[in-house]
């Protein structure tokens, strides 16, 4: 026994390449264990706790659509029914070249909360949605609003209510905006990222380091946005309209999470790859854009799972430490397993999370490949 211990440690202090492969293999899985316990295990724990609120404030829901008549006949009516007292709906017809606007006034016929606001076609050349969900700003009457796209249904009738449950002092709402569920390995693995970055954020949020929402799950104080002068810092930029706004704007102060499964709305999902690696270019082009400090943070989490994942496979092949490979391995594993198990109960998923070995290897060598091509395609239009 004192010989297999005395093996498996030998690499202490390195004298040879194995050696520091297997400390830097070691210093990894810290790392990753650090942030698997620290960071994620706050969602897999979180209790939510309603704030005691005397009255429910007006709210004005705003969505912003394009081309999206079918979205909007199935979906835009679970938005008008919802059990609150005042509160108006605001669609932001951008420029939409079906019958989109038609399908607006014939709602607009039964319910006197919904409002249009249409982009006018010699406006296209703003080209981004970030136009768009400027006007329904403005045209917003109430300072508080809740942001959602055409093709995202509420999961119940009290989604705004959840939403528009501020704590005191609290200006940003981050909500879960998950993925329909459908066959294919495509939409599992929409949904396995989706699942995955609303852990980061919202854990980072928890954690008192809010760097992102999502447009399709979002509520803050419309004066956050005036004040800061809307998008205008990347205004140049197609995508962001929602991380890069929280990016800026979102403290240690002014943040709070809602997950509650009433709270979430559940969306199209794309249905081509085409269309998906077109989705994640736009992505890491507004990631590019965060602030430094979160560049780190969410770049050190990457790369420690991408030294932690491939030292595994090279040390199988040393086999004086294979032991201490394979355990912290497994720990690292069975850690994460359970953590993300119950994290999943809480904002969607679990069906996936006995795929995360495969989906995370996946992830891991697609990636790297997917940002260089994405900083080669220098314009990608939002539709």
């Amino acid at each position: 026994m004192e010989e297999l211990i005395n093996n498996n440690f030998s690499f202490i202090p390195p004298s040879s390449l194995w050696d520091y492969l297997v400390l830097f293999y070691v210093v990894a899985f810290i790392t990753q264990l650090f942030i698997i316990l620290f960071f994620f295990s706050r969602i897999a724990f979180y209790k939510s706790i309603e704030p005691i609120q005397k009255e429910q404030a007006p709210i004005s829901i705003i969505v912003c659509a394009k081309n999206e008549r079918e979205n909007l006949l199935n979906f835009l009516p679970l938005i008008l029914k919802q059990n609150y007292p005042e509160f108006e709906v605001i669609v932001v017809n951008d420029s939409s070249v079906d019958d989109t606007q038609d399908v607006l006034k014939a709602f607009t016929l039964q319910h006197k909360n919904l409002k249009i606001v249409t982009v006018p076609d010699s406006d296209r050349f703003y080209g981004n949605k970030k136009f768009a969900l400027t006007l329904g700003l403005k045209a917003a009457k109430h300072p508080l609003v809740l942001l959602t796209d055409a093709d995202c249904k509420p999961a119940s009738l009290n989604w705004l209510a959840k939403m528009s449950c501020y704590a005191e002092n609290k200006k940003i709402m981050l909500g879960v905006g998950n993925y329909e569920k459908q066959p294919g390995l495509l939409n599992k693995l929409i949904r396995f990222e989706t699942f995955y970055t609303a852990i980061h954020y919202l854990s980072f949020a928890l954690a008192k380091i809010p760097y992102m929402g999502v447009g399709r799950n979002l509520a803050y104080h419309s004066d956050l946005f005036f004040s800061n002068k809307g998008f205008s810092s990347h205004l140049h930029i197609l995508s962001g309209d929602d991380d890069l706004f929280v990016n800026e704007v979102a403290t240690n102060q002014n943040t709070q999470i809602c997950i509650d499964e009433d709270a979430q709305t559940i969306s199209v999902p794309k249905t081509t790859y085409k269309s998906w690696i077109r989705q994640k270019r736009r992505h890491f082009l507004s990631g590019s854009h965060y602030k430094i400090q979160h560049q780190i943070l969410l770049g050190s989490i990457i790369f420690s799972q991408t030294i932690f994942i491939g030292l595994f496979f090279i040390l199988l092949f040393h086999p004086p430490t294979i032991y201490l490979i394979i355990s912290l391995f497994l720990i690292r594993f069975v850690t994460q397993l359970i953590i993300f198990r119950l994290s999943a109960k809480k904002i969607g998923g679990l069906d996936l999370i006995l795929f995360l070995p495969f989906f995370e290897l996946f992830f891991i060598l697609f990636n790297p490949f997917l940002v260089i091509s994405t900083f080669i395609i220098k314009k990608i239009k939002w539709n």
